[in-house]
């Protein structure tokens, strides 16, 4: 797979060649929607309570006497039926942690990678810098770029420059690769790769692949090693036996 790396005035300079297990893969939508999921959980902090009968103030004292008044016989007002009483099955602090694989957390990286370049909504460039901090040259350079609603800019290196144009404002998302988020890329609508940023992110996200191209299978490298050691020894001992005739 090839695409074409522009400047930041759009200009195609030349083409290069993409990694097809990275930018060329069938998105797998389960495996994206299992880190989503994770990704949101992992955000919450779970610090949510509320209160039982145990905790509210008040309600020491018996109501009234146990019988001979018409009512329910009760033993508190702070009983979940009574206002500002306790609150039944209410939610506590607790952590909504989960965890994903690392090889699953890759492919769903690669099949949003790659569903953004099958809808040509990625552009590398061969390197995004700003002369000064403006957050309006980066909106001039995002909307030469096809990007004036928002976008995901993925630098080689940090650029203070570029950082501090980019910080208030919500629709763009200025990283490095491996500060690469899921949902930014599910959430905003283009990609900008700077041409560095497309070999970090390849190198990262293959590292659990096999290589490409056909290779060799080691087991008959050894087994062509060990027939010859096994002729060689088979010959030796023919050649005992020959002296040992002999003499």
């Amino acid at each position: 797979m090839q695409s074409n790396v522009v400047d930041l005035r759009g200009t195609v300079l030349r083409s290069i060649d993409l990694d097809d297990r990275v930018f060329g893969i069938q998105p797998h939508q389960a495996v994206v929607h299992q880190a989503v999921v994770t990704q949101e959980a992992n955000a919450r902090q779970g610090t949510h309570d509320t209160r039982t009968r145990g905790e509210t103030a008040g309600g020491g004292k018996k109501p009234y006497r146990q019988k001979g008044t018409g009512y329910a016989r009760q033993g508190s007002r702070r009983a979940p039926h009574y206002r500002g009483g306790g609150i039944v099955f209410g939610p506590h602090p607790r952590s909504y942690e989960k965890a994903l694989p690392r090889k699953m957390r890759r492919l769903a990286l690669r099949s949003v990678l790659s569903a953004h370049v099958a809808e040509q909504t990625l552009t590398i460039v061969d390197a995004f810098t700003l002369g000064e901090a403006k957050t309006r040259s980066l909106l001039e350079v995002l909307s030469t770029l096809g990007a004036p609603e928002g976008a995901v800019v993925v630098l080689g290196e940090r650029s203070d420059m570029v950082f501090r144009a980019a910080r208030n404002l919500d629709r763009v998302h200025v990283v490095t690769p491996n500060g690469l988020n899921l949902l930014d890329l599910l959430r905003l609508p283009r990609v900008i790769l700077a041409e560095a940023a497309v070999a970090e992110l390849t190198r990262t996200l293959t590292a659990d692949l096999p290589a490409r191209g056909p290779e060799e299978p080691a087991s008959a490298g050894s087994s062509t090693s060990a027939s010859l050691v096994g002729g060689e020894a088979e010959a030796r001992t023919q050649e005992r036996d020959e002296e040992a005739d002999v003499e």
